[in-house]
């Protein structure tokens, strides 16, 4: 088989790949709540393309929200990260596009996700490593949703990025109100009480997710909780 790349792909296109895999344990939904997010990350904000996988000045996009990944495994094979010969294979025995992203088997998974709740930790760390590197201009976002949060081990992240002035590191928030416990004032409310920078916005709206993702935070990490439609089931 001949294996190709598509790199001339635009968002009209997304939906007929995320066509393309078919099978059980989908999570249509949570892909795709996800999917205007993703996209103007990679198609305007993230600095990272196909030939700078390894390139130390990259930035890091970590998807702790990996179940229902259809959506991210369609952005990444318009963008050329991957093959969309790959697509129709999602989720079968032989295929690299698991139920949840694998780092070693998907170009430019940056983690593997399982268990939720972990990916915003883990970009702290990042940044932390970033740091303690000297290397500025990298960029670390990490996309969770808003059920991840009930977790404690982000309540900790949280408290931690703020007052350590992570400032290259940014955190989205799909909120489809599926959280358990609720927070008083809202989720931003709970990222600015620990020094974060705070935007709530449109989830499907790219221009307003594009002015929420660029906007300056200076000394401070910088949080976009998007709100998208309710979880229903």
């Amino acid at each position: 088989m001949t294996i190709t790349t598509e790199h001339d792909q635009g968002h009209r296109d997304l939906p007929r790949l995320m066509g393309l895999m078919t099978g059980d344990e989908k999570h249509g939904p949570a892909a795709t709540s996800t999917l205007d997010a993703l996209w103007v990350l990679y198609d305007r904000v993230l600095r990272v393309t196909p030939g700078r996988l390894d390139d130390p000045g990259r930035d890091r996009f970590l998807l702790s929200k990996g179940h229902g990944p259809m959506a991210y495994y369609a952005v990444l094979a318009a963008k050329g990260f991957l093959p969309v010969e790959w697509l129709p294979g999602f989720g079968s025995y032989d295929s690299p596009l698991g139920h949840h992203p694998d780092r070693v088997l998907v170009p430019g998974a940056e983690i593997g996700s399982g268990s939720l709740g972990h990916g915003l930790p883990i970009a702290v760390g990042t940044a932390l490593g970033l740091r303690a590197q000297g290397l500025d201009e990298p960029r670390v976002w990490v996309l969770t949703g808003d059920a991840e949060l009930d977790e404690g081990s982000n309540h900790e992240a949280i408290a931690y990025a703020g007052p350590a002035g992570l400032d290259r590191l940014h955190t989205v928030v799909i909120d489809n109100s599926s959280a358990s416990h609720a927070r008083p004032g809202g989720i931003a409310a709970r990222f600015e009480a620990a020094g974060w920078s705070a935007l709530t916005v449109d989830g499907h709206d790219h221009e307003t997710l594009y002015a929420a993702f660029t906007a300056s935070h200076p000394g401070r990490p910088h949080v976009v909780v998007a709100r998208v439609e309710p979880k229903t089931a």
